[in-house]
């Protein structure tokens, strides 16, 4: 496999948070994946690391100051290289259940409530890598077969 493939396989988590305990959480629950995590302490540092490395799945704090987890999804679902990556909310557990409502209709793949569980989130985030993954190789093969084409065409 080229090097390209690699590195996109290679992805990172990007976490969202503005506390900074919350995000070494996040680090310690989802180190055993050996994914490049990425941190951002707002949705305007999020959207900077987006435009500098590529992204396999969001986890999203709702409530920050500035620009919020929905106003962050917002903006990410509008750039071309970040729109159909998946996005997981994540809220206190005693914000009101239309808030749920609402990160669906941003275009959220999950929505889970802190303080969560561990396992639980382990195992949603390495179904969307593995997703990603089978995604990127869906694209490889695709082009590879693009190829065989255009060099069959170049045959006859």
């Amino acid at each position: 496999m080229s090097s390209t493939g690699t590195r996109h396989e290679r992805a990172g988590i990007l976490l969202v948070d503005d506390m900074e305990d919350n995000l070494t959480a996040l680090e310690a629950v989802l180190a055993s994946l050996n994914e490049p995590l990425i941190r951002a302490r707002s949705g305007e540092e999020a959207m900077k690391a987006v435009l500098r490395q590529p992204v396999a799945l969001v986890l999203l704090d709702v409530r920050m100051p500035g620009m919020d987890g929905f106003e962050t999804a917002s903006h990410l679902k509008r750039l071309v290289h970040t729109r159909d990556v998946p996005i997981i909310f994540l809220t206190g557990a005693d914000d009101d259940a239309g808030l749920a409502f609402r990160g669906y209709a941003t275009g959220a793949a999950d929505y889970l409530t802190k303080p969560f569980d561990p396992w639980v989130l382990r195992a949603k985030v390495g179904v969307f890598l593995d997703l990603y993954r089978k995604g990127r190789e869906v694209e490889r093969l695709r082009a590879e077969v693009q190829e065989l084409r255009r060099r069959a065409g170049e045959v006859r």
